[in-house]
Parts: C-alpha cells; structure tokens; sequence
C-alpha cells in the first residue's frame, strides 16, 4: 500500500503495510469539518492539527458509528506514528491510496 500526497505531487508516496487501508477511516476529517472538502473515493483529508494530536498523545479515540456515546480510546501504532510524522513533516492534509 503507498500513500501519495495529493497537495504535495513531488513526495514520493510513503510505503504502508496493507492494513493501513482499513486504519485511515480513523484519521480521516469528515468532508464539511474544519476545512474538509469532499473527495472522491480512495481521497482522504487529514487536518494537520489533528494529525499533531494524535502523535502528540499518541492515542486515538474510536467512537462507535452507532451510538456516538460510546467511545473508546486505541493506542496509535508504530506505523501509524511514521504516517503521522510524515503528513506533518511535509504539511500534507489530502492523500490517496493506491496498491
């Protein structure tokens, strides 16, 4: 799995293992929050600030698509924490997935 940064073509995509495709639904900002725009499937917005938390904090909060109450805390992963450290690094909010 390799992640492009859209907003940053000259990157060279950053290599993720083939579960990362599941765990970016987690990061994602919802279009229409902070900033977020709609994209098309495969397309992602990470709001940076965000992506400073969560490896600031180094944990994520999870919260249940049916009841929004309910919500629990996950430890980032090691991989999560280098993607994380890359969106950062190279001020990219707008990735895309590809094989």
């Amino acid at each position: 799995m390799r992640v492009y940064a859209v907003d940053h073509p000259e990157l060279p995509p950053l290599e993720m293992s083939s579960r990362f495709k599941r765990d970016i639904a987690y990061f994602m900002t919802p279009p229409g929050e902070r900033g977020a725009p709609a994209l098309p499937s495969g397309e992602y917005w990470i709001t940076l600030s965000d992506a400073q938390h969560w490896l600031d904090e180094g944990i994520l909060t999870l919260v249940s698509p049916l009841d929004s109450e309910n919500k629990a805390e996950a430890e980032i992963t090691e991989e999560q924490e280098k993607w994380l450290e890359w969106l950062i690094a190279h001020n990219v909010q707008h990735v895309r997935l590809a094989p």
